[in-house]
């Protein structure tokens, strides 16, 4: 079903960007600026089923922790996903948190390492671990805190030969204001648009990440995306031009988040 969902996202996506090019995109593009950067540091770990209980004690033992960080400005959010969709060797479990500077980032990744709780019991029965720094200058959220919302990656590979600047054409033509139109009517809670600050993938990615509130707004970011290119046959290959399709990737994550 997700593989489905996918596949109707992407090319929902190249109509609605071939849409707002053709008709309307210098109109969009200045109304929508880059933000300053954003940086979201992310642990991902695969927890064996049986240790999943103890990830959810590990998790909530550094509450404490992150909710002084926040209050300080240190960070601006912080949170924990638990992967819904499993593969094989593939992560189950994240922590992450957010800042404004590259600084509070790692304050924050060294208080967690000077406390012990990287070495924790549960953390080292994982069987796989990885951590990425990411930027993003497209980005919202609202103030709150939500236990077990929602989080979809949706993943993208930019071509070899797609202009410098497509990130920025992308985000500012079509993504950020279908995300803000969402945020407004509260279908979702937070949105970026992320690449890696720190590569330890090729460069040329980025990512649609976004909280929905309940399992209906995963069905209502759809409904938005048909709507705004509701009753306009064009279907130009604007977005296939830069993006290689066959690299895209979705994931879907119960989520825990505070933002400030």
């Amino acid at each position: 079903m997700m593989k489905r969902t996918g596949r109707i996202l992407v090319t929902l996506f190249a109509m609605a960007v071939s849409l707002v090019w053709v008709v309307s995109a210098g109109a969009q593009m200045s109304e929508v600026k880059e933000k300053p950067p954003m940086y979201s540091y992310v642990a991902d770990w695969t927890i064996p089923r049986a240790q999943w209980g103890e990830m959810q004690k590990d998790t909530a033992a550094n509450l404490p922790m992150m909710q002084k960080a926040l209050a300080s400005g240190t960070i601006v959010g912080y949170g924990d996903d638990t992967d819904l969709i499993h593969r094989q060797d593939g992560d189950t479990h994240d922590t992450w948190w957010s800042s404004m500077t590259l600084a509070g980032l790692v304050n924050v990744l060294e208080q967690s390492y000077s406390s012990g709780t990287a070495t924790s019991p549960v953390l080292t029965s994982a069987t796989r671990h990885r951590d990425g720094i990411y930027v993003s200058r497209y980005y919202n959220w609202h103030s709150g805190s939500w236990k077990n919302v929602y989080t979809t990656d949706a993943y993208y590979k930019l071509k070899a030969d797609a202009p410098a600047d497509a990130v920025d054409t992308i985000s500012k033509s079509i993504m950020v204001p279908l995300m803000e139109k969402l945020l407004s009517d509260g279908t979702i809670h937070e949105y970026e648009i992320d690449t890696e600050a720190f590569h330890t993938d090729a460069p040329g990615g980025f990512t649609l990440v976004y909280i929905v509130a309940g399992p209906e707004g995963l069905d209502k970011v759809n409904a938005a995306i048909r709507d705004a290119i509701k009753g306009n046959p064009l279907l130009a290959p604007a977005f296939g031009s830069m993006v290689d399709i066959s690299a895209h990737r979705d994931d879907l994550a119960r989520t825990n988040a505070t933002y400030k």
